[in-house]
């Protein structure tokens, strides 16, 4: 029997699924859904452009999904306990959701009761591998296509099949790839094809124009409880807006800014310019508190599992169970993670000043560093110091006797 369910395609409204509305369509002669799970970066004239846009595309029928909650709970806040940074510059602005992203299509595609999913992904890109591991996790039976991909169209061949059939064009054309978030933006273009040179200050989204008039310097006050941001300068706030707020102060700064160098998820070397005023504000402050409330055991055990779970959200297996084992030993890590802390704002810099927290392992000791040892005995520092010295010394010793 002919298959005439929809097809429910990831739509972002750039030159690659819009490409792929009217294209779908036509080659399987059969109705195209749209989907723009929003997991930020959306705000409320963006979202109906988004759709007016897919309907003139020839879209039986366009879906907005709301997700940033769902992406900072299932997400992001692990992220944040983790202090994760690619390449140890990279906050993953973008990529992290698409496993929440491929989730939700093909749970919507289940509830339409349709049999086939699209995404406009390239083989060249980090995305295709994301959102398919993804998807065949959750539903291996779906059908999954992906055109630009696999019938190898280029930009230009989709910008031309666009203009001849009179539909429109994304706004930001065929020049640059922006992908924006609630975690940040990236950046593709002629320039991060190799490594030698950055993007223009055109290019650049939430930053754009930052530096061009100096900014009186500002302080923030960012308050965490166990390890999940809870208030801006006091004010209390879910975690969506003050990371939206974040971004939108940050922005104005130039601050989280940056150009990163990594390794693909097909194992070539890849160059993006990035920009994430609030992931760089608060992986700065919470990575300070941490210091405060945290032991040096946790914090060395914590930051080799972190680094290993970035990997894994990097790589598309976010879904898979190891990745909630992580999880829960982040959470725990988070449990006394609790304070203030204050940051100052200056163009392109985020300065943390000051943390303070109850649980505060600084304060809890009656010595003073490099002033009054309180704990201890000038005796017992010195017992430590020759007991600590002693596996160099054996050494030594054997070294001596061995020749």
């Amino acid at each position: 029997m002919e298959d005439k369910s929809p097809i429910i395609l990831a739509y972002s409204g750039g030159l690659d699924t819009s490409f792929c509305v009217p294209w779908l369509r036509e080659t399987y002669q059969r109705p195209v859904v749209t989907v723009c799970i929003n997991t930020g970066g959306l705000d409320a004239a963006a979202a109906q452009s988004l759709e007016d846009r897919a309907m003139a595309l020839g879209a039986q029928e366009h879906v907005l999904v709301e997700a940033r909650q769902i992406f900072f709970d299932r997400v992001l806040k692990h992220l944040i306990a983790g202090n994760v940074r690619r390449g140890n510059l990279y906050p993953l602005c973008v990529g992290a959701e698409r496993s929440i992203q491929a989730t939700l299509l093909a749970e919507l595609a289940s509830e339409r009761g349709s049999t086939t999913v699209a995404h406009g992904c390239t083989a060249a890109g980090n995305d295709q591998v994301r959102f398919e591991v993804a998807l065949r996790t959750i539903n291996p039976n779906l059908q999954v296509l992906a055109p630009v991909r696999d019938q190898a169209f280029e930009r230009t061949t989709q910008i031309k099949y666009l203009q001849d059939n009179n539909y429109p064009m994304p706004p930001s054309g065929a020049e640059y790839s922006i992908n924006r978030g609630l975690w940040g933006v990236s950046i593709g273009g002629k320039e991060t094809l190799d490594s030698s040179d950055t993007i223009p200050e055109s290019a650049w989204v939430v930053t754009k124009g930052a530096f061009d008039k100096l900014q009186e310097p500002t302080t923030l006050t960012i308050s965490f409880k166990q390890g999940t941001p809870v208030a801006l300068n006091g004010k209390q706030l879910d975690a969506v807006t003050l990371i939206e707020a974040l971004e939108s102060i940050g922005g104005s700064f130039g601050i989280g800014r940056g150009i990163h160098v990594g390794d693909t998820v097909l194992g070539t070397k890849g160059r993006v310019a990035f920009e994430a005023p609030a992931a760089e504000i608060l992986l700065n402050a919470h990575r300070e508190l941490e210091k405060l409330t945290l032991s040096a055991l946790q914090m060395q055990v914590k930051e080799g599992i972190a680094n290993t779970y970035g990997d894994f959200v990097h790589y598309g297996k976010q879904l898979d169970p190891a990745c909630r084992d992580i999880e829960a030993l982040l959470t725990s890590s988070q449990e006394h993670v609790t304070g203030e802390v204050k940051i100052i704002l200056r163009p392109g810099n985020a300065f943390v000043t000051g943390v303070d927290s109850a649980y505060s392992l600084m304060a809890a000791t009656k010595g003073v560093y490099g002033e009054a040892a309180g704990e201890w005995t000038a005796e017992d520092a010195l017992g430590y110091s020759r007991i600590l010295a002693l596996p160099g010394m054996l050494q030594s010793r054997a070294k001596i006797n061995g020749n």
